[in-house]
Parts: C-alpha cells; sequence; structure tokens
C-alpha cells in the first residue's frame, strides 16, 4: 500500500490583483510547478461552490467528515486542540480575557495579555461550581485566549454567548428556544460563572499593577462533545496531524489523529518549515497519511499583504516540498478555503488543488495556480470527495456495492 501526505495551506486560494496576478501565481515556486507538471491539478470547495466555509467545518471535510454531520461547534474542536480533556456531554466554549468598567467590556482581550500573565490570573477560575451538579473549568491558551467547559448532566449549546465580538454592553446568556429547559439550565450556569469570574478576578493581586484590569471572561463557539467513530474505524486508515493552531489539531484528534508536536511549529511566517517537513516523513512510518498545516498563507490574507502570501507559498516551496519528496509517497497540496488579499476575508472561490505520485494520472498541467488548476484533470472536487481521492490513491478506497 502507498501513503499520503495533504499539505494544506490555510487560505491558498486568492482573487486576481490589477495586474491579474494571485500570490500563489506570482510566488517563485519551482517544486510545486514541477509537481503540477508532473502531476494532476484541480479545484477543491470544501463546503459547496460559492460556500464561504469555515476553517474548523472545512477541516472536518478534508479528513472526510461530513461537517452536516460531525459538526460539533467551534469550542469542542479549539478544546481538543488545547490538549483539554473532554467528556461525552461536555458543554465547551472559546473563551478571553476581558475587561469590563461599569457593566460595559471596554476591551475584549484585557490588553492582549501575555501567556504567562494570563496563567497567573486562570487560576483564580480554574473551576467554580456554577449550578447544582454543574462545574466551569477554565484554562488559558494562549495570551487572552482560553477554553470554558461546563460539565454536568442536561447541558445544552442552544445558548447566546457573553462575547458579542465587540466592546459595549456585557450581554447575558439567554436560551435560544425559551422552552428548552436545558438550554435555560445552561444559560444561568454560563452567567453565573461569569458573575463569578468577575468577583474573583475583581479581587486578583495580579490586577494591582495593571493600568487596565483583567477583570472578565467572555464566551462564544458553544458546542458538546460527543465522541465519533474514528478514521480508522470508517476506512481503516491512521492519520498523524502536524500542526501549529490549535483548532487544526483539534479537529485532527476529534476524527482520531495522532497529534505530533514539534519544536517551533508556530503558525506564524517564522514557523519551522524544515521541522514540520522532517516531522512528517517521520510520521509516516507508522500512519498512512499526514495532514500538513501552514497558516500564515491565511493570516497574510487577512492582513491585506499580497506580498507577505506570495513569499510564504514560496518559503514553502523552498523549505518544506523539498522535504517532502523524501516521503516516496503521495503529494496533495491545496487550501481549505480561498481568503482574497483584497477582502481580507473568507470567500466561496475554489481553492486550487495538485496531486502527485505514482498512481496520479498526468493531465498535462504545467503550473500550479488558480487560473492552471481550473483546467486540470482532477476536476472540481467538494467536500469529502477529497479524502476519498487520497484513499483511492493510496489503495483503501471502499468499494460502493458489489
Amino acid at each position: 500500500m502507498s501513503k499520503a501526505i495533504i499539505l494544506v495551506m490555510d487560505g491558498l486560494g486568492d482573487l486576481p490583483d490589477a495586474k491579474g496576478y494571485t500570490p500563489l501565481s506570482a510566488a517563485l515556486k519551482p517544486n510545486m510547478d514541477r509537481l503540477a507538471e508532473e502531476g494532476a491539478t484541480g479545484l477543491f470547495s470544501a463546503i459547496g461552490e460559492g460556500v464561504v466555509p469555515g476553517s474548523d467545518t472545512s477541516h472536518l471535510n478534508i479528513f472526510g467528515y461530513c461537517h452536516e454531520k460531525y459538526y460539533p461547534g467551534r469550542g469542542p474542536l479549539e478544546a481538543l486542540g488545547a490538549g483539554f480533556s473532554l467528556k461525552e456531554g461536555d458543554i465547551a466554549f472559546r473563551a478571553n480575557f476581558a475587561t469590563v468598567e461599569n457593566g460595559k467590556i471596554i476591551d475584549r482581550r484585557a490588553g492582549r495579555i501575555p501567556t504567562e500573565e494570563a496563567k497567573a490570573f486562570a487560576k483564580h477560575v480554574q473551576k467554580l461550581r456554577v449550578g447544582t451538579g454543574i462545574d466551569a473549568i477554565f484554562q488559558p491558551t494562549v495570551e487572552h485566549r482560553g477554553i470554558l467547559v461546563l460539565r454536568g448532566k442536561k447541558l445544552s449549546p442552544g445558548i447566546t454567548p457573553t462575547d458579542p465580538h465587540s466592546t459595549g454592553a456585557l450581554p447575558k446568556s439567554v436560551p435560544l428556544d425559551p422552552k428548552d429547559r436545558d438550554a435555560k439550565r445552561t444559560a444561568e450556569a454560563l452567567n453565573k460563572f461569569t458573575k463569578m469570574a468577575m468577583q474573583k478576578l475583581e479581587k486578583a493581586k495580579e490586577n494591582k499593577p495593571r493600568r487596565k484590569p483583567v477583570n472578565a471572561i467572555i464566551a462564544r463557539g458553544a458546542g458538546t462533545y460527543v465522541k465519533i467513530p474514528s478514521l480508522y474505524d470508517r476506512f481503516g486508515v491512521r492519520g498523524a496531524c502536524i500542526a501549529g493552531g490549535a483548532l487544526y489539531r483539534g479537529v485532527a484528534s476529534y476524527v482520531g489523529m495522532d497529534v505530533v508536536n514539534v519544536n517551533g511549529a508556530t503558525g506564524t511566517f517564522e514557523t519551522d518549515l524544515k521541522a514540520k517537513g522532517k516531522a512528517a516523513i517521520q510520521a509516516l512510518w507508522s500512519h498512512d497519511f499526514v495532514f500538513v498545516h501552514v497558516k500564515a498563507t491565511d493570516s497574510f490574507s487577512h492582513d491585506g499583504n499580497f506580498d507577505g502570501k506570495k513569499n510564504m507559498i514560496a518559503k514553502v516551496d523552498k523549505e518544506m516540498v523539498p522535504i517532502l519528496l523524501r516521503g516516496n509517497c503521495h503529494i496533495i497540496i491545496t487550501g481549505d478555503h480561498s481568503t482574497p488579499v483584497k477582502r481580507k476575508a473568507h470567500s466561496g472561490d475554489p481553492c486550487p488543488l495538485l496531486a502527485w505520485g505514482p498512481d496520479v494520472r498526468r493531465d498535462g498541467s504545467t503550473k500550479f495556480d488558480e487560473f492552471s488548476c481550473a483546467k486540470g484533470g482532477l476536476g472540481h472536487l467538494h467536500g469529502t470527495e477529497l479524502f476519498h481521492t487520497m484513499l483511492n490513491l493510496i489503495g483503501k478506497g471502499q468499494m460502493v456495492g458489489t
């Protein structure tokens, strides 16, 4: 049986600038262009044509898990990615330290509190009893960010957030359906946590030297954790994940992949691409496929930085792709969604797609970019079709019918 590496450059797809170039078409990338010439290209829409994907739902589909059936909400995926051990029925949220004055949020990030300081504040609110049989467990992650988990019976994610994504009045959580008793119980528990956390943080000694106090925790992205069948259970394959971002590690953990820790894998332009490439090759020995994620391409897009995105693509081509070729395996390169530089946001445009390896039919492609891939022999793949294409390439495809 063959093996495969799936390299996802986050937000890879783009729209042409005034000169007709995208960052991918403008980038110096001789290795990817050679793979395109020796392999096949196409387009990939993680959710559907014209549909704007989130990074969480798109990666679920990339791993063969239809988001409409398996998406648990952002909270549980972030929690798993942060190494939080979830239990069935836990309600998980993304959370921020914040600064509140007179009932109003004046800073959603509490001055972007440094990670080490955040850990000190977190000790005051690590575990609080917020209802009969309901515990609130808080774990800080990076800078102002954290994970909040409500653990107990008869809880529901059907509630409004306490993080309004803007400054202004600190909202109370309410059930989306007023008749839903479980949601009402959950909203009350979240509100109680918010109140108790504010009381404890206000008294925290760590606030004394700060001009802007860290005195609240706001939450969003509620979701229920439910254990699902693993990749091995469903498809008979074992996968490994190499990523710097918690979300991508979380999605991988959720579907039963092994998460590989790599020193220097930061998710920024400075991420150690060579180390990630070497880790991918090593992981191939014990796995059927390895997922490698590069975040900075998306970050530059959100910043509106054309040259930054172009240079990051060139850096991946120079520093990582030659190492991945040592794996003597199939290589698939694409993005989870398009993030056009001119929009600074995700879009519903398809991503360029490249497949290379011994069992890939050459299609006459000569370059890897949005324009060339639109003419490629792979056509336009959607949703979980990319994962099934990978399974077919490595001889793990499952027959439908007899």
